[in-house]
């Protein structure tokens, strides 16, 4: 590993206008690279949520080509850091479905990584209903991580952070980074435990990047984007609303922490 570096989650409340969000990305992007950030991390679908999942259909691109990834490839170059694209929806097999892909660019603008969610949210209670495998086709269950700042970076998108085995099975790894559109319902009782979680049992950082408040069409979603140290503080943090959470991250500390408490090397399953 390096020196340290700067790691940082942008939060949004996108909604059903594409280029206001990328406006929005592109915006709070230069904030965290004039902030000196390194890694910049965007929440789950940073370019639309509408009314229903139905709606990304209409601007779901085939793997390679399009606006949404010629915008994130442009970023990346433009200020010369990694960008995880939070997630995107691509062309799925089937013609009625897309694909809830994250998309990793190196500081030159060139694709470095993809990672297709893979657990399809599900959930009911009361009012609220969320069943992702009536338009999102499931990626093929492969664990993905990737080198970049002299670090192996793990990805997982939103629902993923509940499977603790699609992290373990990459392990060890340095920093775990997770896009999310976490209701409130649901965040509000477990996104801060999960992710302090997955940070302490992986002895590595984590950087959540999350959609954070009222969107338009009635969805809430929990915000709190936060970046967890190895020993499972957390070290920045936000509220609801858009921003920017940045923090270093520190090769010593997770040597320390690894060294203290050699969990890792424990393993026995």
């Amino acid at each position: 590993m390096t020196a340290p570096c700067r790691i940082a989650a942008v939060q949004m409340i996108s909604g059903p206008d594409v280029a206001a969000n990328l406006a929005t990305a592109a915006r709070l992007i230069a904030q965290a690279a004039g902030e000196g950030a390194h890694l910049v991390a965007l929440p789950e679908y940073f370019p639309i949520i509408g009314g229903s999942d139905a709606d990304r259909l209409a601007v779901r691109e085939a793997p390679g080509a399009g606006p949404l990834q010629d915008f994130l490839a442009a970023t990346a170059a433009r200020h010369g850091i990694w960008l995880v694209g939070g997630s995107i929806p691509l062309a799925a097999t089937a013609p009625d479905k897309l694909l809830n892909s994250c998309l990793v660019f190196d500081p030159a603008g060139c694709l470095a990584a993809r990672y297709d969610k893979i657990h399809l949210f599900d959930f009911h209670k009361g009012a609220e209903r969320y069943v992702e495998a009536e338009t999102i086709e499931a990626g093929q269950p492969a664990p993905l991580a990737f080198q970049a700042l002299g670090l192996s970076i793990a990805l997982g998108i939103c629902y993923d952070l509940r499977f603790p085995e699609l992290f373990r099975a990459m392990a060890p790894v340095d920093l775990i980074v997770l896009p999310a559109a976490f209701t409130d319902t649901t965040g509000r009782a477990h996104w801060e435990i999960l992710l302090r979680a997955r940070a302490i049992e992986n002895q590595c950082y984590v950087l959540a990047a999350a959609q954070g408040g009222a969107h338009p069409g009635g969805r809430m979603t929990h915000g709190h984007s936060l970046i967890a140290d190895p020993w499972g503080t957390v070290v920045a943090a936000c509220d609801y609303g858009e921003g920017v959470v940045g923090a270093a991250l520190d090769p010593a500390q997770l040597a320390e922490v690894r060294s203290s408490l050699p969990a890792l090397r424990h393993r026995r399953l």
